[in-house]
């Protein structure tokens, strides 16, 4: 296994930590134990630093692979696997304690599947489906909506009553439609459905 996939393995194996960190423990839990109770009260700002960290390390994999020719089909397998999974248990997280509505949940999770379940069928027929630009800069607003939801506004709400991070989560949704759209658009001929 090569540094980048290395990498892209050391992501998913980040996710088990971020939901462990993410403070969703039950009341019985959190009296019995004072590090839970540390962790109720900052877990969510270590969930977020475990979040951020994988999230980054999504460019470095990818900077490494192209800059010493270590792509393979295993990483071009993972990486966005990695992604997904990051993403996805993140906004599932944050659905439980009501940080977001379920909607916005589903439309985001539902668009990666499409898209995933479109990869694979030109993967079956050897068609190989390249990301485009909009699917990364959806990834980039995705990963900073999520992190400024988890901070609960901050540290935009040091300068304005604003609610920013409401405002970057709604248009890493329309993003998200967006660039699945651009997807399906662009690929739909090239598959022979």
């Amino acid at each position: 296994m090569n540094l980048a996939n290395k990498i892209t393995f050391a992501r998913i194996m980040l996710i088990p930590v971020f939901i462990m960190l993410f403070p969703i423990y039950p009341e019985w839990l959190i009296n019995k134990s004072a590090v839970i109770q540390h962790l109720d009260a900052y877990g969510i700002y270590y969930a977020c630093a475990v979040f951020l960290l994988a999230s980054a390390s999504d460019k470095l994999d990818g900077h490494i692979a192209r800059k010493y020719n270590q792509i393979t089909n295993l990483g071009k397998l993972l990486d966005p696997l990695a992604d997904k999974l990051l993403i996805s248990a993140a906004l599932i997280l944050m659905v439980s304690q009501q940080y977001i509505y379920a909607w916005i949940a589903f439309a985001i999770i539902a668009r990666e599947f499409i898209i995933t379940g479109i990869r694979m069928v030109a993967a079956s027929q050897k068609i190989a489906l390249q990301a485009d630009q909009y699917g990364k800069i959806k990834m980039v607003f995705q990963v900073i909506a999520i992190a400024a939801v988890m901070l609960n506004n901050r540290p935009f709400s040091f300068f304005t009553d604003v609610p920013v991070d409401q405002i970057l989560l709604y248009l890493a949704l329309i993003l998200t439609l967006y660039s699945g759209y651009n997807y399906i658009k662009n690929n739909y001929r090239t598959l022979k459905l």
